[in-house]
């Protein structure tokens, strides 16, 4: 039959791929009578594409009686069309359709990997069926080919693990056992640890956090370990189902005042006036001076892209991306670290390199050991863009290369949740793209990050932090019920704040340390928070419990919205989750539609489900679904949220 040897990347590429930028409706007759019908819609990027297609094998075709791996892969989320039900099997003697939507807005894959499906597409020979006067070019290789397998934008979690945490200033040895012995048990699904590459020692303030920023080679030494401690760490976690991503500084190497000679984290020599860096190596032919088209060298207007991207930022040496060797070294540079096992990177400063030349260095990246991860799987990247609008610059520019942080989201969630500029929580109803945000599988999304908790960075005085315990905890219980967006949480270290005219004359300060410059381990307490001035916000029950519920409703629609008009506000995740918060000053009383079970539940935030029995709050829905919250504005913490895992 001639349909047999057809190849199947080619009828990938030209129906998945090529597809994608088309925003009309195309029909394509096959050869034998059948209809192929491609449509997909075109807004800031592919977002959602309707796929009808005819399969044969030489076989009677049935998925209910022959055993494929789809009917234990599932696609779901909320099509664009009518109902949530978004892969449908019909079987016609030889013929199968196979009809699916995939929404990239908010579909999830569950326990299934690309290579499964790509398996069962070379399983049934797809006919191509393309019209003689359709013309839509050559093949593709197959892991390009396959959009609906996310690529960079997939953060490479296991199923059913939908956070990671940032560790901030951790050493390799304490992130390998937290991830022993905390995060996979609690179903984190990955770790964004400080660069691990070689940086510059700073004394003059004493080794400050924004010394890690600084590079001098790629050598895996820092503070935070050796290549052997960091190998370890990657190793330990992905044996348990945590990722790692690493935070990976490739704008520009360390200041141009940095000096010369070893005083460095490996002691490698460099000498940042004459921009040598032989560990690299480096010279002054790998810089931006030449391009920059400042008097100072320096950004002197954000209003000027070439600035931004060819310009010093706070006087660091700026690469030229634009050199093969230089995109060929950082290349080099993260194969290594996905040779040992890493998961993803989050690119530092992207706003201030080119797209194109990031996609020139990402395009030398390997594919992910396959000693944890399906063959062909592409490395999860997201970009630090920050862009809170205003300027000629658009995180929209980098959505090609992967995700980026949307910094708006926590910069207009903490104005909401402090009440400021006359903001309510009834507002959020439509949170996410709503709000100008951008897609919710292109977002990055946090309360705060390392940079702003300290008034750095983006945000402004509305960034929620840990120094804010009670509304923070509140901004990331939202953050985490709310279905946009990939969420990550923060943890961080205290340092003593002397504020001088509204400025933090210590957001400077470094990791706790001991006399000698080294990083205080981090100690568990009996009551499970940490010790030594590590805050672990990640380790409040409040959160974790959080992290799970996400866990839980993972690919239900946002449901049973209701609002007081103020600040009280609650909404649903299909069957599967309700959160219910008052950040009003009275006391709340409701019954409300929950979309559950009837049943008794623990609410996860004054405690959680133990042997059967609540430590916290207990909820009752009744047959018909609704349940009474009563929240005191004066409560520890006044929000409350239950899900199906917590049900008696």
């Amino acid at each position: 039959m001639f349909w047999e040897n057809l190849p199947v990347q080619q009828v990938l590429a030209e129906y998945v791929a090529v597809e994608l930028h088309y925003d009309h409706i195309r029909t394509y007759k096959s050869r034998l009578g059948f209809s192929i019908y491609v449509y997909s819609a075109l807004q800031d990027g592919p977002h959602s594409l309707w796929l009808t297609a005819v399969y044969f094998s030489e076989q009677d075709v049935s998925l209910e009686t022959k055993s494929y791996a789809v009917p234990s892969c599932h696609i779901t989320g909320t099509p664009t069309g009518n109902g949530d039900v978004t892969m449908e099997k019909k079987t016609f003697d030889k013929v199968l359709l196979l009809h699916f939507v995939l929404e990239d807005k908010s579909w999830k894959r569950e326990g299934c990997t690309c290579a499964i499906f790509v398996d069962f597409l070379k399983d049934i020979n797809l006919i191509s069926g393309i019209a003689d006067d359709t013309k839509l070019g050559g093949s593709v290789d197959l892991p390009e080919a396959v959009g609906f397998c996310w690529g960079q934008y997939n953060p490479n979690t296991q199923p059913g693990r939908t956070s990671i945490v940032h560790l901030f200033e951790w050493r390799w040895a304490d992130i390998a056992l937290e991830c022993e012995r905390y995060l996979a048990p609690n179903g984190f699904g990955g770790v964004q640890v400080s660069p691990p590459n070689e940086n510059i020692v700073i004394t003059n303030p004493n080794r400050p956090w924004w010394e890690r920023y600084q590079p001098i080679s790629y050598k895996l030494c820092t503070r935070s370990g050796n290549e052997d401690e960091f190998r370890d760490m990657v190793t330990r976690c992905n044996n348990v189902g945590v990722r790692i991503y690493v935070d990976a500084v490739v704008n520009h190497m360390c200041g141009s005042g940095g000096g010369s000679g070893t005083h460095s984290t490996c002691g490698s020599y460099f000498n940042a006036g004459n921009r040598e860096f032989p560990a690299v190596p480096y010279s002054a032919w790998d810089f931006n001076d030449g391009k920059c088209q400042t008097s100072s060298g320096e950004i002197e207007s954000y209003n000027d892209i070439y600035q931004v991207r060819d310009c010093r930022l706070s006087g660091l040496l700026d690469l030229a991306l634009a050199k093969d060797y230089v995109r060929t070294k950082v290349a080099e540079y993260m194969n290594h670290l996905i040779d040992i096992g890493v998961a993803g990177f989050r690119i530092d400063a992207s706003k201030h390199m080119w797209p194109g030349d990031i996609k020139a260095f990402l395009d030398k990246l390997k594919y992910l050991n396959t000693q944890w991860f399906s063959a062909g799987t592409k490395p999860f990247i997201y970009q630090e863009v920050i862009d809170l609008g205003g300027e000629p610059i658009k995180g929209s520019e980098y959505f090609g290369n992967g995700r980026v942080t949307e910094f708006k989201y926590g910069a207009k969630l903490g104005t909401v949740i402090r009440k400021w500029n006359g903001e309510k929580m009834a507002y959020l109803k439509n949170w996410g793209e709503g709000w100008g945000f951008v897609p919710t599988d292109r977002a990055l999304v946090f309360v705060d990050n390392h940079d702003n908790q300290r008034g750095h960075g983006a945000g402004g005085a509305s960034i929620l932090t840990f120094w804010d315990a009670r509304l923070y905890k509140m901004a990331v219980g939202f953050m985490l019920a709310h279905p946009y967006g990939f969420t990550r949480v923060m943890s961080s270290y205290r340092w003593p704040r002397n504020f001088v005219n509204g400025q933090d004359k210590n957001d400077w300060v470094g990791p706790p340390s001991n006399s000698d410059g080294s990083t205080k381990s981090v100690t568990i307490n009996a009551d499970t928070t940490c010790g030594n001035d590590w805050v672990c916000e990640h380790r409040w029950r409040q959160i974790k419990n959080m992290v799970i519920f996400r866990n839980v409703v993972d690919g239900q629609p946002f449901s049973n919205w209701w609002d007081n008009g103020s600040n009280q506000v609650a909404f649903g995740r299909g069957g599967k989750g309700f959160i219910v918060f008052n950040n009003d000053n009275w006391n709340m009383d409701v019954t409300l539609q929950t979309g559950l079970p009837a049943g008794t539940y623990c609410d996860v935030i004054s405690g959680q489900k133990e042997n059967n029995h609540c430590t916290g709050k207990q909820v009752y829905v009744s047959g018909d679904g609704n349940a009474n919250f009563q929240i005191s504005n004066s409560a520890e913490d006044p929000f409350v949220a239950i899900h199906v895992n917590a049900k008696l």
